[in-house]
């Protein structure tokens, strides 16, 4: 597909109509992420960066079930955890790992983590992806581990840490506990890990059945650089937020 017909993420001119944009982006990323089983009790959670307040986030209120999530229930919290637009209360989990990411990444516009069941099990084993299908490349040379789990993240230094290893990487694995994911939009981030979660299972399918054959690096890199771009993450999203608008159309409200 060439560039003159190859769709790009949109631009604003009024910081309202980017945040609406956002928030709208961020609950059907809640939708889609219980559409696909990531839900765990009330573990997990998505963030944005406010367009016209970078140091603020929006985010899911903590217990909320994802599939019930509108634009109308996202949280508006600061720098310093205090919610300040919402009535809801934020999970400190989430606060303490995703404003370290934000404040490591001022290109991370949105962060993603959930316990979603191939992702932990993958976690457990302590490794890497390997680069075994096309998909998979997407995160070739561009994910680390974090190799140290200590139980429940609630200190901001332990989120310093965590923003520390996934560096400038799109995706980090959080060893026993999960996946996180990152990306210039919403969209980018959601999609990152809707098909990294599907790695972890289609990795975990392959070695259970025998003994897979890894793409060679040459061609792992090569296609990386087609499918692990930014711009690729967004427009992957793009088919499925209009499915779940079209299903759901009660997560705009």
């Amino acid at each position: 597909m060439s560039n003159l017909s190859f769709p790009t993420p949109p631009t604003f001119d009024h910081w309202e109509d980017e945040r609406r944009h956002r928030q709208q982006r961020l609950a059907a990323a809640f939708r889609l992420f219980a559409h696909y089983g990531f839900d765990e009790g009330v573990a997990g959670h998505i963030t944005v960066r406010d367009p016209e307040w970078p140091d603020c986030f929006w985010v899911n209120p903590f217990g909320m079930y994802f599939g019930h999530i509108r634009v109308s229930d996202l949280l508006l919290v600061n720098h310093k955890g205090e919610v300040i637009q919402g009535d809801k209360p934020i999970n400190a989990a989430a606060f303490a790992i995703h404003s370290q990411i934000h404040q490591a990444r001022p290109d991370a516009n949105a962060a993603a983590h959930a316990h979603s069941l191939h992702g932990k099990t993958w976690s457990t084993l302590g490794r890497l992806l390997d680069p075994l299908t096309q998909d998979a490349c997407a995160f070739y040379e561009d994910h680390g581990l974090f190799d140290d789990y200590t139980g429940v993240v609630l200190d901001l230094e332990e989120g310093k840490r965590i923003a520390h290893t996934l560096g400038d990487r799109k995706a980090v694995i959080l060893r026993n506990h999960g996946l996180l994911t990152v990306g210039h939009t919403v969209d980018e981030a959601a999609w990152w890990f809707i098909t990294m979660d599907r790695s972890c299972q289609a990795q975990l399918m392959a070695e259970a059945a025998g003994k897979p054959v890894l793409i060679e690096p040459e061609t792992a890199s090569l296609t990386y650089s087609q499918i692990g771009s930014h711009r690729i993450g967004w427009f992957s999203f793009q088919s499925l937020y209009d499915k779940i608008v079209r299903q759901e159309p009660d997560l705009l409200e």
